[in-house]
């Protein structure tokens, strides 16, 4: 994310507001992953370990616009464009109407694809002895 913590949204005689940009990254994260295809949100690098609602997604804000990059896999199947556009579709729409903000851009990175298991498939079954029976 950028260098500032939070953007003045609206000054008026009752006061000052102000929405974190983790509160937009938030917004835009959950509405990213309502989309049908997405896979989960993704930095390109998930081996740092670092998992909150706000990873995949970087804001720049200026005064009463935003602009955002959401990082993503697309789920195996899916045509990978129209998710992307549906993804810039929703997060434009949901940080617009619960912040306020225009938003200038929506930068989609793909950075690979997801594979769902099998429904079907069963769970390893442990190695070892089986459980004793009781009598």
């Amino acid at each position: 994310m950028s260098e500032k913590s939070e953007n003045i949204i609206h000054t008026d005689e009752n006061g000052t507001i102000h929405i974190s940009e983790d509160v937009v990254a938030s917004i835009a994260a959950l509405a990213a992953a309502e989309v049908e295809g997405v896979a989960s949100l993704s930095t390109g690098a998930e081996w740092l370990g670092r998992k909150n609602l706000t990873r995949g997604v970087k804001i720049t804000l200026e005064e009463r616009r935003t602009s955002l990059t959401v990082s993503l896999t697309v789920r195996y199947g899916f045509p990978v464009q129209t998710v992307a556009r549906q993804v810039q579709e929703k997060v434009r729409e949901a940080v617009e109407s619960m912040t306020g903000l225009a938003v200038t851009g929506v930068d989609v990175n793909v950075n690979g694809v997801g594979f769902d298991k099998p429904k079907d498939a069963k769970a390893p079954k442990p190695a070892g002895r089986p459980p004793k029976a009781t009598p």
